[in-house]
C-alpha cells in the first residue's frame, strides 16, 4: 500500500476562513453599492443643472460682446409645460442639444424628475437654483 505524503492543498479551516473574511469584505462593502444609482442621478442632475448656468452665462456674455449690453435669456426654452420630451426638448436655448428625458418644466420652475429637485430660473439675475 503507497501512501501519499506529498499532498499539497488547502486544509478545510484555511478555506472557511477564507470565505469568511470574503463575507466579511462583501458586509462592509454592500451599503456602497446600495446608494450608487442614487449618487448616479444626482450626479447626472448637478451635471445637466452646472451646463444650464454655463450656457445662461454665455448667453449674457455673447449679449455683451454684440450689443455692449448683457442681458439673460428671458427663457431658457420654448417647451411646453409638462415632461421634457422628444419634439418638447428643454433647454434649447442655452444648451446646444435639448435635454428630452429627466425633466419636466412648469413655467420656469424646472424638476428633475429621478430626484424630485427642482430649479427655478430667474430671468433678471440670471440664476437657476
Amino acid at each position: 500500500m503507497k501512501t501519499l505524503n506529498n499532498q499539497k492543498g488547502f486544509t478545510l479551516i484555511e478555506l472557511i476562513l477564507v470565505i469568511a473574511i470574503l463575507g466579511i469584505l462583501a458586509v462592509a462593502v454592500a451599503p456602497q453599492f446600495v446608494n450608487i444609482q442614487a449618487n448616479a442621478q444626482q450626479a447626472q442632475r448637478d451635471g445637466v443643472a452646472g451646463s444650464i448656468r454655463d450656457g445662461i452665462n454665455m448667453q449674457f456674455a455673447q449679449a455683451l460682446a454684440t450689443s455692449g449690453t448683457g442681458a439673460f435669456p428671458g427663457t431658457l426654452d420654448g417647451a411646453a409645460d409638462g415632461a421634457c420630451a422628444v419634439g418638447n426638448e428643454c433647454f434649447t436655448g442655452v444648451l446646444q442639444s435639448g435635454i428630452d428625458t429627466g425633466w419636466s418644466k412648469a413655467g420656469l420652475v424646472y424638476t428633475h424628475t429621478d430626484t424630485g429637485t427642482s430649479f427655478t430660473y430667474t430671468p433678471a439675475t440670471g440664476t437657476f437654483q
